[in-house]
């Protein structure tokens, strides 16, 4: 299974694609999509949406995870960040290619076994579990790969629970 994990924004978007079979995972790329400061703000949601798409394209991941936003500061940010969040599902949703919702609570449980596990400790881990010799950089990079491992462990507990209802 091919999963893309996304860390939305519009500054940075960051993404990992990782291929999952049974328990072995493998790094298909990372990296960041980024848009510029001065540029309208309509233009970096173009460029993000552009971005994305074209992602899909190289890609074409069985299913995308993505980081659900969650704010309790700063409202300007949040609906921008919120915006471009959607623009990023909208190819993805176009392209009919599920997607999930994890909160960063969830990702650091499913990496770390601690919902309050220090970012470094679940960038460490996911170097571990994939295998790099650094850990992934910029910290959206790795938030997105986390995101996508994330995914990956939530299929084997229904698997699991599956198997307990049978």
């Amino acid at each position: 299974m091919r999963i893309l994990g996304i860390d939305p924004g519009y500054a940075i978007v960051g993404f990992g694609v990782i291929d999952y079979d049974g328990n072995r995972f493998s790094l298909v790329d990372m990296g960041q999509m980024s848009t510029k400061p001065d540029t309208p703000f309509e233009r970096r949601l173009l460029a993000i949406y552009n971005d994305t798409s074209e992602l899909l394209q190289k890609h074409k991941p069985d299913v995308v995870s993505i980081e659900k936003l969650f704010f309790n500061n700063n409202q300007k940010t949040a609906i921008d960040v919120a915006q471009a969040r959607g623009v990023t599902l909208l190819p993805i949703i176009q392209a009919g290619i599920p997607f999930y919702e994890y909160t960063p609570l969830q990702v650091k449980s499913s990496i770390t076994g601690y919902g309050r596990a220090p970012k470094q400790q679940v960038q460490e881990l996911v170097r571990t579990i994939l295998h790099l010799k650094e850990v992934p950089k910029p910290d959206d990079t790795a938030d997105a790969v986390a995101m996508a491992i994330t995914h990956a462990y939530s299929i084997n507990t229904r698997r699991i629970y599956e198997r307990i209802g049978e």
